[in-house]
């Protein structure tokens, strides 16, 4: 496996860019450091290897919270020295106030706000209204050409509403979506490993970006925590709660830490073309780290210790609520 500064890379899907196996994100993140803790961070996480950078303008429906954490990942990016070349952008493009809120105004506020004139590629949000797919593909395509950005993904889509986009985009030679990023980690597994997404996966049309992998850090021990953290899906939080006691022994049977489980797990999964996490303090990078490590030493076990905490078999595998 191809390696820079000894962090694993992985093509964001088919004929994407290499990216480095983890990537940091920037929800409640980059705004809980002081800018002087934030630099320091940010620069071990590239030399480390770690250059994809989730970043969002979160402004729109359920993240209508106007953080300023992507303006001060801007700022601490410069006051780090980086050049542009250094780091993945990886941004965001929200169907909550689309097409109201265009793709071109999106872009351009995000892109101002941290401070750089184009992405290397966006996720595409989810939605709770059926989407106008043909526009948004058509949409997306403007933006690319436009140098915005290269490539893109999806976020949470309806796997009959993704087929649609791929379809699409194929017939009228268009860029289509390459990567889902997907909620996957021990206790979210469906619509990742379900009959709907894991075709994409398996016969190469995606790659998997997994997001939320500590449930918003109850897998990582912090059982009940009291900043914000991402929906849930089926409504399965106390089955994830007890899934991360299962994890907290499992960690220690591995002299390991449940954060480092719940990485090595998404590790596992072939299909997985990057890990996102966030993190706001530098001992809980050096300590994410370490998961390579531990998948690569103790993957069988650590899969057949955890496969029983699969917590939402439940849900629909197609992403439909």
């Amino acid at each position: 496996m191809a390696q820079v500064n000894g962090m694993p890379v992985r093509p964001l899907g088919p004929g994407g860019p290499q990216v480095s196996l983890f990537g940091l994100g920037s929800w409640n993140t980059w705004d809980r450091m002081t800018p002087e803790d934030a630099v320091v961070l940010l620069r071990r996480a590239v030399a480390a290897g770690v250059t994809l950078f989730d970043v969002a303008h979160y402004n729109m429906g359920p993240h209508a919270e106007q953080a300023r954490t992507d303006i001060i990942f801007g700022e601490v990016v410069r006051a780090a020295g980086l050049d542009r070349a250094d780091y993945h952008l990886c941004g965001k493009l929200w169907l909550w106030e689309y097409p109201t809120t265009s793709f071109e105004q999106q872009m351009t506020t995000s892109l101002e706000r941290i401070g750089t004139d184009r992405a290397d590629s966006v996720v595409v949000g989810d939605y709770m209204s059926p989407p106008d797919i043909e526009r948004i593909v058509t949409d997306v395509n403007e933006q690319i050409r436009a140098g915005r950005f290269a490539v893109w993904g999806v976020n949470n889509w309806v796997a009959a509403d993704l087929a649609r986009a791929l379809d699409f985009a194929a017939a009228e030679g268009m860029v289509g979506p390459i990567f889902a990023q997907l909620k996957y980690s021990i206790a979210r597994r469906t619509m990742a490993e379900g009959p709907f997404y894991l075709p994409h996966f398996t016969e190469g049309r995606l790659a998997l970006q997994a997001s939320d992998v500590f449930e918003g850090g109850i897998l990582a021990g912090r059982k009940f925590p009291e900043r914000k953290i991402g929906a849930d899906p089926g409504g399965i939080r106390d089955r994830v709660r007890a899934a991360a006691d299962v994890v907290a022994e499992v960690a220690k049977a591995h002299d390991a830490t449940a954060a480092q489980v719940a990485i090595a797990f998404c590790l596992l999964n072939p299909a997985v073309s990057n890990v996102l996490f966030g993190v706001s303090r530098l001992e809980q990078l050096e300590d994410n780290l370490a998961a390579i490590r531990l998948a690569d030493e103790h993957g069988p076990a650590l899969r057949t210790a955890l496969d029983p905490l699969w917590a939402d078999k439940a849900i629909n595998a197609d992403g439909s609520w």
